[in-house]
């Protein structure tokens, strides 16, 4: 990892997650982060879904960012082990792999993991996990010490990982959208071995993302999921839906809700993009009265 932002860049992207002065390297200015992070960036798969995919490479990522976009895990955690290099923390990259329901867990490099070592933070944690890539985006740094973190509904399970030998495992609260992720625990010099994965993800007909348009977004009482016209929200109360009818309640939803003005798309690529999202879900309501 040899890309660092410049001061300048540095101060764009902290603006970008709703933070405007620059602090040092502890464990509060770490939260702090993570916390504004996961509410103003968004997990989407809005680029794949419009055939429009972005690379990988750190910069392009770090780009997408200041340039006032989002995207899944490769860019999130990319770009934000660049920020937080270049803020002065040391960081990790680890192979990952998320467990879909149903499935068993694996560790197949379709995740890119974050650690950081904090050795002054607390005499018995020396690394913390940091993670704003993932659809059920912890909150904050959890520290590398098997146990459960985090209030109702909104709980993390650290435990060892059954698949990565001397790695670890977290699991989400039961109504998260997988089961859970593990974690390699060697560390990983370079994103060469993501980039094919990315490409599957990105551009792959069998790819669990072609043809979704997906964002998930998270606070400290609240996690919103927009899945096509479906809007899903999680709090206290329980989980509500919301069938989005119209262009311009779907427009506002994404830009109040997820941040996600679509700066990139002209008016008229942003109604084609919503004419295909209203399609597939009258598709899917047609499947669920079969």
């Amino acid at each position: 990892m040899n890309v660092t932002l410049t001061p300048t860049e540095i101060m764009a992207y902290l603006k970008r997650i709703g933070i405007h002065d620059i602090k040092e390297p502890t464990l509060a200015f770490l939260s702090e982060i993570q916390q504004t992070h996961v509410q103003y960036l968004s997990w989407q798969t809005v680029d794949i879904f419009a055939g429009r995919p972005t690379g990988i490479d750190l910069q392009e990522s770090v780009q997408l960012i200041l340039q006032g976009r989002s995207g899944y895990c490769f860019h999130l955690n990319g770009a934000f082990s660049v920020l937080l290099r270049s803020l002065g923390y040391t960081v990790h990259w680890h192979r990952a792999g998320v467990q879909p329901f149903g499935e068993q867990p694996r560790v197949n490099s379709f995740h890119l993991g974050l650690s950081v070592s904090l050795p002054d933070a607390d005499p018995n944690v020396e690394r913390w996990i940091v993670d704003v890539g993932l659809g059920g985006m912890p909150f904050e740094p959890l520290p590398l010490r098997y146990g459960t973190y985090g209030s109702a509904p909104f709980t993390y399970t650290l435990m060892p990982s059954s698949v990565a030998p001397g790695g670890w495992r977290l699991e989400y609260e039961p109504n998260g959208p997988s089961e859970g992720v593990d974690y390699a625990p060697e560390e990983l010099t370079s994103l060469e071995e993501f980039i094919p994965k990315h490409e599957f993800y990105s551009e792959s007909v069998d790819s669990p993302w072609h043809n979704a348009f997906l964002l998930r977004q998270r606070h400290a009482l609240q996690s919103n999921e927009l899945r096509g016209c479906m809007l899903r929200t999680h709090d206290h109360d329980g989980i509500r839906k919301k069938e989005i009818q119209t262009y311009t309640e779907w427009r506002d939803v994404l830009a109040e809700k997820f941040h996600e003005p679509l700066v990139n798309y002209t008016e008229v690529k942003r109604k084609e993009m919503w004419g295909r999202v209203q399609a597939a879900h009258e598709e899917w309501k047609r499947t669920q009265q079969v």
